[in-house]
């Protein structure tokens, strides 16, 4: 699972950070970023906690790894 942060949508609300500290951080002007480029297995449930609590809809996913590594199997 991959995730973006729409940076011109984020409010810097900071709900994100309180869910999943591990995954996201902010730059300096308060917007968040990804402290990850794959989520990792075990943080997928907070990760998708992150996507349904954003009150502007900014963590979307745009990736799925599984299917990619079907494929390549």
């Amino acid at each position: 699972m991959k995730l973006m942060v729409n940076q011109d949508r984020c409010i810097s609300c900071g709900l994100c950070l309180s869910i999943a500290e591990e995954l996201f951080d902010t730059n300096d002007d308060g917007i968040s970023t990804l402290k990850v480029d794959k989520v990792p297995e075990d943080m997928k449930d907070l990760a998708i906690e992150a996507i349904e609590n954003c009150p502007v809809s900014a963590i979307v996913e745009i990736g799925n790894n599984d299917n990619e590594e079907k494929k390549a199997a």
